[in-house]
């Protein structure tokens, strides 16, 4: 566990989180939330980390401002969503290709949570990188249902999120038949993030058990 410093295509240098024995046969990239890559971040890391992954989580937000930690309250939301404004998507996307190069291994992954949610969505549909891509509720994936994923996809959903409406949920499965789809029905938006007061364990339970059965299932 430990931070190292990776390079761009375009020449801009990130800090990342590692996590997980180097010679690994499965690696994973791990997308952050709008918070940074902050402790609940690592620790989804290293949960990934001891089931046997090597995984790195870029920090993302190094374009707009380096070392970024935020909570979950209401002004640490505002930041991240201001943040986040200030990265082109197809910049985000150089740093996920290069954390997904240092891994080192043919077996490469994507998991993300939020934004990073629809960030492993595009390493889907934006990249060939990946073998497998996972995405817990991901905000901006209906806006982008319609791209095609390269890979298989598993998906995870709040029946109670009040940023992602059924409808969306609802969208991205017609628009997606292939797409493994689950919705949660007692777990609103980040329901995944023990550091959340809408964290709802018996859904993340579920979810991150069925996450680490189609990791290894296209990875292993």
């Amino acid at each position: 566990m430990s931070t190292i410093m990776l390079t761009a295509e375009d020449g801009h240098e990130f800090s990342a989180y590692v996590a997980g024995p180097e010679d690994a046969e499965m690696g994973l990239v791990i997308v952050q939330e709008i918070f940074g890559v902050n402790s609940h971040m690592r620790h989804a890391s290293d949960t990934f980390a001891a089931a046997g992954f090597r995984v790195i989580c870029p920090a993302l937000f190094d374009r707009a401002e380096r070392d970024v930690e935020l909570g979950y309250t209401g002004p640490d939301m505002q930041k991240g969503i201001e943040l986040r404004g200030k990265i082109a998507d197809d910049k985000t996307m150089l740093d996920i290709e290069a954390a997904a190069a240092e891994l080192g291994t043919d077996a490469i992954g994507i998991v993300g949570y939020c934004w990073g949610g629809t960030i492993a969505w595009w390493g889907a549909t934006r990249s060939e990188t990946f073998d497998v891509a996972v995405g817990w509720y991901g905000g901006g994936i209906a806006g982008t249902k319609t791209e095609t994923p390269n890979c298989p996809v598993q998906l995870h959903f709040g029946g109670q999120d009040d940023h992602i409406p059924q409808s969306d949920i609802d969208a991205i499965s017609e628009a997606q038949p292939d797409v493994e789809i689950f919705v949660y029905d007692d777990a609103g938006h980040g329901f995944g993030c023990e550091q959340r007061p809408s964290f709802e364990p018996a859904s993340y339970e579920l979810a991150q058990s069925r996450t680490l059965e189609f990791l290894r299932e296209n990875l292993g």
